[in-house]
């Protein structure tokens, strides 16, 4: 995989352990061609620390803070400490996910000819990481396509390499529709509002629940927040809509919303 040179300060890096002596643990940086980083005993881990080898160890792979890049020297001052459990999951997740997509493009350069060096270049200089081209060409093609500008032959091998391998990520959006009528046909007016609730809506899923009268669940489930904030907003206009017209009363309440693979 195409590597930066230097890290800069304040970056969250992916670490492999080399070596821990008593007061600094070295390691190399796993996305920056294995350049050596220290990290000091006072940044391993916050209190006291008797052994530092009850924090770190040899082998082991770890996230660290960039505290101080020195070019001129090769130095890289690394904390251990400042990185908390959610930080060192998300970027653990992004590290391998960056590892899987060097391995689909290394897929599209066999299959295409095209030097793998070469399509990874175009892809961080329009991204500026790798694993989000495979995404993005999922949800948005058309786009990401001409963003990228790619030959046919190179196009036509993302979109299956991308196809095969990326499950993408889906966020849910629920609320209650509260639909009321007095009218005399107030069960078909309610009928009406509850078909006009489940209109054709690009990249979402809609999911309406029955939960007692006047209430029912609308659950929405789509790639991003967008989207789904968008269809969700359509349903519940298109059901009050209904029911208003016919003299009756309509509310939506927000209820949550939620990421999952």
């Amino acid at each position: 995989m195409q590597e930066r040179e230097w890290p800069d300060e304040g970056e969250l890096v992916v670490c492999t352990v080399t070596n821990v002596k008593d007061f600094v643990a070295f390691v190399t940086l796993d996305e920056y061609n294995n350049r050596e980083g220290l990290i000091p005993i006072a940044e391993v881990a916050r209190g006291w620390i008797k052994h530092i080898r009850d924090f770190v160890r040899e082998g082991q792979k770890v996230v660290c803070k960039v505290l101080h890049v020195d070019r001129k020297k090769g130095h890289i001052d690394l904390s251990l400490k400042d990185v908390n459990d959610h930080q060192r999951k998300e970027k653990i997740h992004e590290w391998k996910n960056e590892q899987k997509a060097s391995k689909w493009i290394s897929f599209i350069s066999e299959a295409t000819g095209v030097n793998e060096t070469e399509l990874q270049s175009i892809f961080y200089q329009e991204y500026g990481a790798l694993f989000p081209v495979f995404e993005d060409v999922l949800t948005d093609e058309n786009g990401t396509l001409k963003r990228l500008n790619l030959n046919k032959k190179v196009a036509d091998s993302l979109i299956q390499v991308a196809g095969e391998n990326v499950k993408l990520q889906k966020v849910t959006i629920t609320g209650h529709l509260i639909l009321m009528s007095t009218k005399p046909d107030g069960v078909n007016v309610i009928r009406r509002a509850l078909r006009s609730a489940q209109p054709n809506v690009d990249d979402a899923d809609i999911e309406l629940v029955y939960v007692g009268a006047p209430k029912y669940r609308v659950k929405v489930t789509a790639h991003d927040y967008k989207t789904a904030e968008k269809a969700i907003d359509k349903v519940a206009k298109a059901a009050i809509g209904v029911v208003e017209r016919a003299g009756g009363t309509g509310e939506f309440v927000r209820k949550q919303r939620s990421g999952k693979n």
